[in-house]
């Protein structure tokens, strides 16, 4: 961690409202992207965002350590996603809008043909898979967290991790071999 970094998070603990919003800035396209890749909403990820932020600005006493913001940050995402995620299936109305949003992006993208495909072939297959194992799977391969981190996040056992990311890669694999 860079020492600008450093002292950005400790005036931000000291209700440095400057401070804060460059920490916004900072780190507003991660929070959204993790956001978007679970929710699969960008919506939902734009509010996702914002909660984010002001759960973060309230709650910064309680972060021990500067070094741990990135994570403590990821983590605090990783539970407003999972919490819109529980209420998604406990009203039953999973949306799929954004599979067939993307599709459609796709196929009007310029890509080669070759790539669109495999583009949607692996959204469909990501679709495959839980919540909670796209959620360590994205947070492992899209965002590069170690175990142990992706551990914190999801407050799960590291084993739990690697078992969801192993899980996952297997589905993803003989998702797209029958997709072929």
């Amino acid at each position: 961690m860079d020492q600008e970094l450093y002292d950005l998070i400790t005036k931000a603990k000291q209700r440095d409202k400057n401070a804060f919003e460059a920490l916004v800035e900072r780190y507003k396209k991660q929070v959204y992207y993790q956001a978007v890749a679970m929710l699969n909403d960008t919506i939902e990820a734009e509010d996702v965002l914002q909660e984010a932020f002001l759960k973060a600005y309230f709650s910064l006493e309680n972060l021990k350590s500067p070094f741990a913001f990135t994570s403590w940050l990821s983590k605090i995402v990783y539970h407003l996603c999972n919490d819109r995620l529980k209420k998604r299936y406990k009203e039953k109305a999973v949306v799929s809008d954004w599979l067939t949003n993307k599709i459609e992006s796709i196929q009007d993208s310029n890509l080669p043909i070759e790539q669109k495909q495999l583009e949607m072939d692996l959204y469909q297959a990501l679709q495959s898979l839980s919540p909670e194992h796209r959620s360590a799977f994205l947070l492992r391969e899209i965002q590069g967290y170690s175990y142990q981190d992706i551990a914190k996040i999801m407050d799960v056992p590291e084993g739990t991790v690697k078992s969801r990311i192993h899980t996952a890669r297997m589905t993803l694999r003989n998702e797209l071999k029958s997709q072929r």
